[in-house]
């Protein structure tokens, strides 16, 4: 690995007294974060709880150091077509508040010599973690290698990889080339994992790199779980040099295909899902596979201090329900300025809003809700008890059956003047429509949803959780004292049935529930918002998330010791 120029000027440091409590140096890698809607490299659930963990452990003073990727032209930018369908937009992104280390190096990504440069996101900008971002958009690389760090997840497999050789190869020579030797590399997903093949490089021994590996699994998705063809990874150098046999004796794969959540899970000492449902659904997903490492579960975690309405905390806090009642329909008419900007329509803060917003996803069914389109109508009809529906969120721009969800419910939306479907769901659009949501619906299928944490920041905001029963929800919700349930499918039933099922269910509790509760008992709905807004802080608060990160990942032994006492 060829060695280039570095500032001798810039030198880390943390610029904030480190709490004593946190004794372990930790570099956090993950492909994405979410820190601040001006800073547009992230595209979802794992950028967003990225971020709040960044800026929890700045609160917390924990010696946590980020490692991502500075991507040029971001997830996409999601506009308009003439219809008011959907159209992707890759559109350069130019940052004057990183600071450029000056900090250029060599890596080898598919036999070629690529240049990386690091730059540096401090602390006092966002209120996060200090952050290292590296880029390949530089003139002494060709055109291919400059690609790599343009588009976040890429859709093209070999750019793809590249891009975990950069974040992961490249953040571990960057933190050489700082002087730093993190106690833990934290692995946000398995997307970095030839970090831990650079690390071993250096420790040349299985065990010094598992005690220093660790690991968050996100998802049971197919799609977050990525295998690859053996011999591409290895002519891409994702294995950074390592021959065959040494890959064999470090993940135990041996195979034509490399699956490299399996392979993360074997170098690491410990690794987490991330709700005590996911927790126990890894466990069950791995459990024929040997040698993998033991799989505890921290619940994510959104951070309020960002995320969180103040005066409506104030206000719950000396538990004045009508003033809470009153402050959330200031925030739902701000919240309509933005759908009448975007669509033209005049929504009334009286009625009741429905919000579904988040990464449009086959499982996660957007459009469950008008699944039986003759009940949806008579809801969205109904004068004297008036409905209204609000969607929003990005589909990875190739995925044409979301898109065309996507776009079936803009068509649909020009029927009514009470529904909506807004583009540019990133941080700022989410917290708005948290806001302005009274009912924030959450509807995938079960068993696939880990977490689903849009559900936390929406009760930061007096929105009430109207779910099914999968990820975060079933450490949270009790039905009709802090939100609403739909009642379960049986997940083994074929797809269809499941949503067939789901579909009914949900319109009952919205039509013998909700809209009853919300227009002739408005204290008891006010009592349920009161409790939403208490109950979600602070174990939703990622400050307990970066702290049990600590407790029980970052700082391993007790938890591994009583997991052997348990099999005992």
């Amino acid at each position: 690995m060829k060695e280039e120029s570095m500032k001798e000027e810039f030198e880390f440091s943390f610029s904030f007294e480190l709490n004593p409590k946190y004794q372990r140096t930790v570099a956090y890698f993950s492909m994405e974060f979410g820190i601040d809607q001006a800073l547009k490299i992230y595209s979802g659930g794992l950028g967003f709880l990225a971020g709040s963990h960044m800026r929890s452990a700045y609160e917390l003073r924990q010696p946590v150091i980020g490692i991502g990727m500075l991507w040029k032209k971001g997830y996409y930018d999601q506009i308009r077509k003439a219809d008011k369908s959907m159209e992707v937009l890759f559109q350069d992104k130019i940052y004057s508040f990183l600071d450029d280390t000056g900090i250029t190096f060599e890596l080898q990504v598919n036999q070629h010599p690529v240049k990386v440069k690091a730059y540096y996101l401090a602390p006092e900008v966002f209120g996060s973690a200090p952050i290292f971002l590296l880029s390949t958009d530089l003139p002494e690389n060709d055109y291919l290698a400059q690609t790599i760090t343009h588009r976040l997840y890429d859709s093209n497999i070999s750019t793809r990889i590249a891009q975990y050789i950069v974040l992961g190869v490249g953040g571990a020579t960057l933190l050489d080339k700082l002087g730093l030797q993190p106690d833990v590399y934290h692995l946000n997903e398995a997307h970095a994992l030839p970090a831990a093949f650079h690390l071993y490089e250096r420790l040349q021994s299985a065990d010094k790199l598992q005690d220093h590996v660790v690991l968050t699994t996100h998802t049971p998705e197919k799609a977050g779980n990525e295998v690859h063809e053996f011999s591409l990874l290895e002519k891409m150098g994702f294995f950074n040099g390592l021959d065959k046999q040494t890959i064999k004796e470090l993940t135990g794969i041996n195979d034509l295909y490399f699956d490299q959540t399996l392979a993360a899970l074997r170098v690491s000492k410990i690794a987490n899902g991330v709700s005590q449902k996911h927790g126990q659904i890894a466990r069950e997903m791995w459990k024929d596979q040997d040698d993998i490492c033991p799989i505890v579960a921290i619940t994510n975690a959104q951070n309020q201090k960002y995320w969180g309405d103040k005066k409506l905390y104030q206000l719950a806090d000396a538990k004045d329900l009508l003033g809470m009642r009153k402050r959330k329909k200031a925030l739902k008419r701000k919240f309509f300025e933005v759908v009448a900007d975007q669509t033209g329509k005049i929504m009334d803060p009286d009625a009741l809003t429905i919000v579904w917003a988040r990464r449009f996803a086959e499982y996660k069914r957007p459009d469950l809700i008008t699944a039986d389109l003759e009940r949806f109508k008579a809801l969205l009809t109904n004068q004297e008890r008036p409905l209204q529906v609000i969607w929003a969120g990005k589909p990875y721009p190739l995925d044409y059956g979301a898109i065309s969800t996507f776009d079936s419910l803009v068509y649909l939306n020009k029927e009514f003047m009470n529904c909506a479907i807004l583009v540019g769901y990133e941080l700022w659009l989410s917290l708005m429509c948290k806001r302005g949501a009274d009912i924030w619906l959450n509807n995938p299928r079960v068993t696939r949803e880990a977490s689903g944490t849009s559900g936390m920041t929406a009760a930061m905001n007096g929105a009430i959780n109207f779910s099914t029963q999968d990820g975060w929800v079933l450490e949270f919700s009790k039905h009709r004292q802090n939100s609403f349930l739909v009642p379960q499918a049986d997940p083994e039933l074929p797809h269809h049935q499941q949503d067939s099922i789901d579909a009914k269910n949900l319109l009952d509790v919205l039509e013998n529930d909700i809209i009853p509760m919300y227009y002739d008992h408005p204290d008891q709905w006010n009592e349920i918002m009161y409790h939403s807004v208490q109950d979600v802080v602070p174990y939703f608060d990622a400050d307990r998330m970066a702290d049990e990160y600590y407790q029980m990942v970052y700082t391993y032994e007790r938890v591994l010791q009583e997991a052997s006492l348990e099999k005992e």
